[in-house]
């Protein structure tokens, strides 16, 4: 928990540094302000866009249901690299996971009409099972063959999405009457329903209950990390993957499961963008979330608590940045920096030490990723 507690803080550090430096970008951005001398306006607009980005992420049910929305797949799918990064993996392939995952639910979405009660955790468990399946290819073929998980999971990410574009013109998934690759939608029963649902007439609060699953998926993650062998071996397999095997633990096998575990959480997340945000599927269902989720592992430190928190962050920075840029001239793509400064500081401790003169003597240097040779 001490540990925890020290990686967070730098966290933090890490987030206002880099809102630090985004004020300045802001500020040296705003041309008519510096060409007018008038400084007072251009730290304004600094203070201006950072309120509306608090507003938008937190202010209101609308922002918290939006920000609830944009956490709830960049939770799992980064649940889906750490836990590849706890056995030593690095898993690049949440995308296709995620489309994998997606296709599954969406089949067992429009292929039958149920009881919502039985209908919804049978679609989550199929994106899962589809999701785990995807996932453990890479990792039988990092176990039997050797072949880098990156290599084989960024193929295997073009793989899905080539495999979803010809399913998606078929018979069976495309919607009729469209040309287009656009999946029929699926049952009522089988939508998860509205976090907010009880507040009549807001159909503006997508938030759903994707976002619990999401969190049932971090508490079993933690449990698994802390309470199973198999938790136990997966992180000592990351550690030294050569002093494991010398140990006697299968790091073959440890291998194989964790790719297993990780396509099943980005699977979840594929299909509660399905069955939660839009009810059917398209090409650009995943979208940037499965690389979004490789930030939010490493900001996190792969651990339950902090992927948590940082998926959360990056979730709060989506939903406010569409706030801030419809309330002041800053653009949305200034969030992209902000994230990318955040996992910048967080790569660099010993930067953001001197920055704030923090005089701890043990900081945490993140993700090593010792056990790729394994």
């Amino acid at each position: 928990m001490k540990d925890l507690l020290k990686s967070l803080r730098y966290t933090l550090l890490a987030l206002v540094a880099s809102l630090l430096v985004g004020a300045i970008i802001i500020v040296i951005t705003d041309v008519d302000a510096l060409k007018s001398g008038d400084f007072g306006k251009a730290f304004s607009t600094v203070f201006n866009a950072y309120k509306s980005l608090f507003q938008g992420s937190f202010w209101g049910v609308r922002s918290i249901s939006n920000t609830i929305a944009g956490t709830t797949p960049l939770l799992l799918s980064g649940l889906a690299v750490s836990i590849a990064f706890k056995g030593g993996l690095f898993n690049i392939g949440a995308t296709g996971q995620m489309l994998a995952g997606g296709m599954t639910s969406l089949w067992v979405g429009f292929a039958f009409d149920g009881p919502g009660w039985l209908q919804v955790p049978l679609a989550v468990a199929a994106g899962a099972i589809g999701g785990a399946i995807f996932g453990g290819i890479a990792g039988l073929l990092k176990a039997r063959t050797g072949a880098h998980e990156v290599i084989t999971t960024i193929m295997l990410n073009s793989i899905a999405s080539f495999l979803v574009l010809w399913l998606l013109k078929t018979t069976l998934f495309q919607r009729e009457g469209r040309p287009d690759p656009i999946s029929k939608p699926i049952s009522e029963a089988s939508r998860l329903p509205r976090l907010f649902g009880f507040l009549d007439g807001r159909v503006d609060l997508v938030a759903h209950a994707g976002f619990i699953v999401a969190l049932l998926a971090t508490l079993f993650y933690w449990w698994l990390l802390k309470r199973t062998t198999v938790g136990f071996e997966l992180r000592a397999t990351g550690l030294n993957s050569d002093a494991a095997k010398y140990a006697g633990m299968k790091t073959k096998s440890l291998m194989v499961i964790a790719m297993l575990f990780a396509g099943g959480f980005a699977g979840m997340a594929g299909a509660t963008e399905v069955l939660g945000t839009y009810g059917y599927a398209s090409t650009s269902l995943a979208g940037n979330i499965g690389f979004d989720a490789i930030a939010v592992a490493l900001l996190g430190q792969s651990s339950p608590i902090g992927t948590l928190v940082s998926a959360l962050l990056f979730g709060a920075l989506q939903a406010g940045g569409r706030s801030m840029q419809a309330n002041t001239d800053v653009p949305v793509d200034l969030i992209i920096v902000l994230r990318a400064l955040i996992v910048m500081f967080v790569a660099a401790p010993l930067l953001v030490k001197a920055m704030f003169r923090v005089k701890s003597q043990v900081v945490s240097q993140g993700q090593t990723f010792r056990g790729w040779g394994g």
